[in-house]
């Protein structure tokens, strides 16, 4: 797996930091070894609360499928393994719906990821992305928005070749917003 360590927020990346986060990140290709590539983005914040101080947030990309999880804790080695707690939850999960009965392999030759700025003031435009939108199936939507971690997603629906948002509930459910043109 090819890991690319980002710092920020004046975060040093020592060897030892280096080592630690490519043993922790690199160990979750054993569970899905077509994992491609990694991001690892470090950050110290100015929480006031200690537990929140580092944020560590690692984006993983297996065949066109971004698995993303994002974890606070007061020391950065804490906030590592935490997210690669949720990381190996998330795989395992993405497993267990890539091999139920009569899927085969479908999730790993469609797919698109959405990443969505979680940080935005609601009256302005802080962050913009441009992403590869590919068709795919309603439930496959439900599996990329639960591997990212969002509350929404925005896709092609395979069927129909329109744009759809999905979206999760209060509840837990789904939503899905499907446009008409009028």
């Amino acid at each position: 797996m090819d890991l690319q360590i980002i710092a920020r927020n004046n975060v040093e990346v020592s060897e030892t930091l280096e080592s630690y986060v490519e043993k922790k990140i690199g160990r979750l290709s054993r569970y899905l070894p077509t994992i491609g590539e990694g991001k690892v983005e470090i950050s110290q914040e100015g929480a006031r609360l200690p537990e929140q101080r580092f944020t560590v947030q690692v984006t993983l990309e297996s065949r066109g499928v971004l698995i993303r999880a994002q974890e606070n804790a007061h020391d950065i080695h804490a906030a590592i393994d935490k997210v690669a707690d949720v990381l190996s939850k998330r795989i395992e999960r993405y497993k267990g719906k890539l091999y139920d009965k009569g899927r085969g392999t479908s999730l790993t030759r469609q797919g698109a990821a959405i990443e969505a700025d979680e940080t935005a003031v609601p009256r302005r435009i802080v962050k913009s992305k441009r992403f590869l939108v590919k068709p795919m199936p309603i439930d496959e939507a439900v599996s990329q928005m639960e591997l990212l971690g969002h509350d929404f997603f925005l896709f092609m629906d395979a069927d129909t070749e329109r744009l759809n948002l999905l979206y999760r509930r209060e509840n837990g459910d789904y939503g899905l917003i499907e446009p008409e043109q009028g």
